[in-house]
């Protein structure tokens, strides 16, 4: 069912847009849940961000302050201090022309000029609404599961061919296999011997798919096969992993605050 809003119709196309826009942190942070449950509340989440947007539109629209031609002008000079390719502007803005770019950056001045006003008279929750709203939606802060990985990488690139590349990690992983410690044969081998190759806790999302998909299904202490990204070889060790939780009131406090 088409959904509109005080006689605008939203497109389904926009729909799909944000949920597209919002999946991969969406899915970083519920990883956990039913993938039909998930995917149900993404599409909600979706709409009524959408909804909202457009609401926040129209209240610009017929409410919002003036803007000057030359506000405009200014913005759209600077905007283009950005792209060193003016084809890529265009291709971000859907525009053929100046014209519907200065259109999108006057409606976006007016939008930020009517939730400024808006935002001006709203007073700060208490810190009573702030523990009742996390107390309610703790599944909107959680951290996703993370990982504590160290890894020893051969590049592949116009230095170091893939054969070259590939015969000295396997050299570093039959080190390991042989009993050497982690941390001596990346001091040894690896071309990235910042912090002896340890990345940290690392989430999803922070580090290429092929990478991931190693990494996440290492259990602790654990040393991976040589496997390929598109920077070269690597081999990895985790050494801790901490599952997805809820993040404590004290570390979202500033963000549940926003989100009121």
């Amino acid at each position: 069912m088409a959904i509109v809003v005080n006689g605008e119709k939203i497109e389904d196309s926009a729909i799909r847009q944000e949920v597209e826009r919002l999946r991969p942190n969406y899915e970083r942070v519920f990883a956990d849940q039913d993938p039909k449950e998930r995917e149900a509340q993404l599409m909600d989440w979706s709409k009524e961000n959408v909804v909202e947007r457009v609401l926040i539109n129209q209240e610009a629209q017929t409410n919002g302050g003036a803007i000057s031609p030359e506000q405009v002008e200014s913005a759209l000079a600077k905007l283009k201090e950005q792209y060193a390719d003016e084809a890529q502007l265009y291709k971000d803005f859907n525009a053929e022309n100046d014209e519907k770019i200065k259109k999108d950056i006057e409606m976006q001045m007016r939008v930020e000029q009517t939730l400024g006003q808006v935002c001006k008279d709203v007073p700060k929750p208490s810190k009573a609404a702030i523990q009742d709203y996390y107390e309610q939606n703790k599944d909107k802060y959680k951290s996703g599961e993370r990982v504590c990985v160290a890894h020893i990488v051969k590049y592949v690139n116009w230095q170091t061919d893939e054969e070259t590349a590939y015969r000295q990690i396997s050299e570093a992983h039959e080190e390991l296999k042989n009993g050497a410690s982690f941390e001596s044969v990346v001091d040894k081998y690896t071309d990235c011997s910042d912090s002896g190759g340890d990345l940290g806790f690392v989430s999803h999302g922070q580090m290429v798919e092929e990478f991931e998909d190693v990494v996440f299904n290492l259990g602790e202490g654990q040393i991976s096969d040589i496997f390929r990204s598109r920077f070269g070889f690597h081999v990895a060790k985790v050494y801790a992993r901490k599952p997805a939780t809820v993040l404590s009131l004290e570390e979202v406090k500033d963000q549940v605050a926003e989100d009121l």
